[in-house]
């Protein structure tokens, strides 16, 4: 529960919008309450009513086709307001652990495996809508109409109402927490248990080649196969739980309601009260437990919810592999000169990476640095983006060590396209204005202009606001690199780094992307890490990095 309400203030900030659902959730159940109990009065009343007295029978049938109606667009405005504030919901909840993610890159943790960060950023952020909208917004309403028709009772028909408000406290707050305390442990190993079942998909299909060849693909399906009934078996053991919960329920329902029908047919013999209004009351305690049901099957999610949002927290706690400095220093635009002075760096139980490393890259020069993979050319990178920093040495921009730069300062002035840079879902305006947020349209057109793209964005009918598919489909594999390409120029960050850029590009492809490099960065430092043969003037100077020795 503590976890739960870290994330309370994201709640606050669609407080409206959750108030309006609630609001139109509550309306929903009086409405049905007030249907059934009036329904039940009206026919009553026209079975009892002899044929030789007047009984009006248009306020009534009115009454039950307005609150039809009522219960209608209740319902319908609810799923809609609510169904809207759950995605703008999840997107903040998203927004939030990102926010808190990108400090920490690369992860610290190495046992945070890659199968295992993808449940947590989607399927453990979409169980936490069930804690804020599912849950609370029944509970409150039970709460709501269950102390109004408590009322209503202890005015109506006293002996009824202390049963009645017993039993719905029970099946609205008693057996939900109930069910939350047999069902904690349990909720908890079946989010841990989907984790690993979708780390074994994702283990399965990346390393297929290499298990077949390795003679362990019987073994990861014998795995694969325990993880499933595994999770099987947590998921039936928490459908027990919530079966019982509904059971317990409509026990109560039960109680509740055997209870008001007889002190009411005692009122109805000692003439305090008439039968139409008795068979009323007795169907609007009926209809008041529809709430109780959706709470329970809430309650089971809510469990899961509870685990997910652990490992989320968790998540966003790992410690930081840098340290912010305490006195940061502003970067000097006037000198930003890269140098590298004797840098060894080596991951944790591994040989160094790079050894000893001594490099000096003047502004404005365009350097690359070739080398078999695994030789460190994108640890290079990293550390120059501080996401580490070495064992020994120093890095400095000008002649500031980049430890004493804040790190959003450094990234700011240091853009970095990555062999796996994406092209998201979105409009093209909108992928670019990921590189700098307050781009105008000119600045745009700018981008792509020296990315050589602007030309073939005014053939599209809706230019800048053109949807692009997913992973960048609807371009060609070197259009979406010159994409990337025009959202890193547009960022303005006056450093270039660029791993791996041309990676999966065919060999004329890859030829006409360094050719636009070599005119779109003109005034821009580049460091450059890739394997391809790079055509004459695309670079200043070309340099080999192997067995963490720089030649």
């Amino acid at each position: 529960m503590k976890a739960l309400l870290t994330f309370l203030p994201l709640f606050r900030q669609r407080s409206g919008a959750m108030l309006l659902a609630l609001s139109l959730s509550l309306i929903t159940l009086v409405a049905g309450v007030s249907l059934l109990g009036t329904s039940g009065w009206f026919i009553t009343a026209t079975a009892l009513t002899t044929a030789g007295l007047g009984f009006n029978l248009f306020v009534p049938s009115a009454m039950v086709r307005g609150l039809s109606f009522v219960r209608i667009l209740a319902r319908y405005g609810e799923r809609l307001v609510g169904h809207n504030a759950t995605l703008r919901l999840l997107s903040d909840l998203r927004g939030w652990l990102f926010q808190r993610l990108f400090p920490r890159l690369p992860l610290p943790d190495r046992s945070l495996r890659h199968g295992d960060l993808v449940s947590r950023l989607t399927a453990d952020v979409d169980a936490l809508d069930t804690a804020f909208l599912v849950a609370i917004g029944p509970l409150v309403a039970a709460v709501i109409v269950g102390g109004a028709i408590t009322a209503v009772l202890v005015v109506l028909l006293p002996a009824a109402a202390l049963p009645y408000g017993l039993a719905l406290a029970l099946a609205g707050l008693g057996v939900p927490a109930a069910m939350v305390a047999a069902g904690r442990r349990a909720g908890r190993a079946s989010v841990a248990a989907r984790a690993d079942l979708r780390m074994g998909v994702l283990d399965g299909m990346k390393g297929h080649a290499d298990l077949l060849l390795l003679g362990f693909l019987g073994t990861t399906a014998e795995r694969f196969e325990y993880l499933g009934e595994e999770t099987s078996r947590l998921n039936l053991r928490l459908g027990a739980i919530t079966s019982a919960g509904s059971l317990l329920v409509q026990v109560l329902a039960a109680i509740a309601l055997v209870g008001t029908l007889w002190a009411g047919l005692v009122a109805l013999e000692g003439g305090r009260i008439e039968g139409p209004l008795m068979a009323g009351l007795v169907l609007a305690v009926l209809g008041s437990f529809e709430v109780t049901g959706l709470i329970v099957r809430s309650t089971s999610k809510a469990t899961q919810a509870m685990a997910a949002a652990e490992r989320l927290v968790a998540l966003a706690e790992m410690p930081t592999p840098v340290l912010e400095p305490a006195s940061p220093v502003v970067i000097d635009r006037s000198d930003q000169t890269i140098s590298l002075d004797h840098v060894t760096f080596a991951y944790p139980g591994l040989p160094s990476v790079l050894d000893d490393i001594t490099l000096s890259v003047a502004a404005g020069e365009r350097v690359a640095i070739i080398g078999p993979s695994g030789s460190g050319k994108t640890t290079l990178l990293h550390l120059l983006l501080r996401f580490s920093d070495p064992q020994a040495g120093t890095i400095r921009l000008g002649s500031t060590p980049i430890p004493a730069i804040r790190t959003a300062d450094l990234h700011a002035n240091m853009a970095l396209l990555s062999q796996d840079s994406p092209v998201f879902i979105d409009t093209i305006r909108n992928n670019l204005l990921i590189g700098r947020a307050d781009a105008d349209e000119d600045a745009l057109w700018q981008a792509l202009a020296k990315a050589q793209l602007d030309g073939h964005i005014r053939t599209l009918p809706k230019g800048l606001d053109t949807i692009i598919g997913e992973a960048g489909r609807t371009f060609s594999a070197g259009q979406a690199r010159r994409l990337c390409l025009a959202r890193a120029l547009l960022s303005g960050a006056p450093v270039l780094l660029l791993d791996e850029p041309t990676n999966a590009l065919d060999r004329e492809t890859e030829e006409a992307f360094f050719e636009v490099l070599a005119t779109a960065a003109k005034d821009r430092t580049v460091i450059m890490v890739t394997h391809a043969s790079i055509p004459d003037g695309t670079v200043d100077r070309v340099l080999t990095l192997e067995h963490g020795k720089l030649a």
